[in-house]
C-alpha cells in the first residue's frame, strides 16, 4: 500500500512542454546574439581595413599632387631665361609660397634647381647630367629613320636638339652612294633664329609642321631642309638634311615629314 502511494505522487520538478519550447527559443535567441556580434566585429575589421587603404590613396594622391607640382615648376623655370622669383613661382603655380619653399628643397638638394645671386630659381646642373644620360637614347631612337632618310635624299641627315637656348646636332648620318656630301660634325651648335634646322624647330614651338628651307645660312653653299619632331613629351627637336646643292623641297620636304614622324613615334 505505501508502493503504490509513492508511485502516484506527482514529481518534483515538473515540466509542460510550453517551457520546453520556451527554452529553446531563448537558446536560439543567445546563438543569434552570439552571431551577431561576430557581424559586428567582422564589419568593425573591414571597416578598419577601408580606412586604412584611405589613408593609403589619400597618402598617393597627395605625393602624385607633389610630384606634378615639382615637374611643373621645374618647367616654367626652364621657360623663364631670367630665372623665377618664388614669388612669380608660387602665382604661376597657384599655390602659396611656403608650398614652392617645400618643392625647392628637395629640386635643389637633386641639382634640379638652384638660387642665383638675387635669389631668382634657375635650373641646376643635375638637369645636364640626366640630359646627358638621356642623349644616347635619343640618338638610338632615331637612327633608323635618319638612315632612311640620308639614302633617300641622298644627303646628310641630322637629328637637331634644343641644348642652353641653342640647336645642338645630336645624331648624324651620311649617305652611303653619294660621291660627295656634307660632312656634319655631331655636337655642332648654332642659333636657332639660322639655319633649317633651328627655324624648323621655332616653326614647331608655334605648331607648324611645315618643312622649312635653308640655304647658306650657316655654312656658304650648303642647302638645307628640316622639319619639327612634335609630339615628344619634354622635347623639342627637329630633323632635316643637308646638302651641297639645291634641295628640292617638293621632293625631299615629304620626306624630312616622314622621317620626324618616325622619330616621334620610335621616341613617344
Amino acid at each position: 500500500m505505501d508502493a503504490t502511494a509513492r508511485t502516484g505522487e506527482p514529481p518534483a520538478n515538473p515540466s509542460t512542454p510550453a517551457e520546453g519550447v520556451a527554452g529553446q527559443a531563448e537558446a536560439v535567441a543567445g546563438q543569434a546574439e552570439a552571431v551577431a556580434g561576430q557581424a559586428e566585429a567582422v564589419a568593425g575589421r573591414v571597416d578598419a581595413v577601408a580606412g586604412r587603404a584611405d589613408a593609403v590613396a589619400g597618402r598617393g594622391a597627395e605625393t602624385s599632387q607633389t610630384l606634378d607640382r615639382g615637374l611643373r615648376l621645374l618647367h616654367l623655370v626652364a621657360d623663364a631665361p631670367a630665372g623665377l622669383t618664388v614669388t612669380e613661382a608660387a602665382n604661376q603655380l597657384g599655390i602659396g609660397r611656403a608650398a614652392v619653399y617645400r618643392l625647392i628643397g628637395p629640386l635643389t638638394g637633386h641639382g634640379m634647381l638652384r638660387r642665383d645671386g638675387d635669389g631668382r630659381l634657375r635650373l641646376g646642373a643635375g638637369l645636364l647630367h640626366l640630359a646627358r644620360r638621356a642623349q644616347p637614347l635619343l640618338a638610338e631612337g632615331a637612327l633608323p629613320a635618319l638612315r632612311r632618310l640620308a639614302e633617300q635624299a641622298g644627303a646628310t641627315a641630322h637629328l637637331t636638339v634644343v641644348e642652353g637656348g641653342e640647336g645642338v646636332a645630336l645624331a648624324v648620318v651620311e649617305p652611303s652612294w653619294t660621291s660627295f656630301h656634307v660632312a656634319y660634325r655631331a655636337g655642332a651648335r648654332h642659333p636657332l633664329d639660322r639655319g633649317a634646322a633651328g627655324r624648323a624647330i621655332l616653326a614647331g614651338r608655334a605648331g607648324v609642321a611645315e618643312p622649312i628651307s635653308s640655304s647658306g645660312e650657316l655654312q656658304a653653299g650648303a642647302y638645307g631642309v628640316a622639319a619639327p619632331v612634335l609630339g615628344v613629351p619634354g622635347l623639342e627637336a627637329s630633323v632635316g638634311v643637308v646638302a651641297l646643292a639645291p634641295l628640292n623641297v617638293d621632293t625631299i620636304g615629304p620626306q624630312v615629314l616622314a622621317a620626324a614622324t618616325a622619330i616621334t613615334t620610335a621616341l613617344s
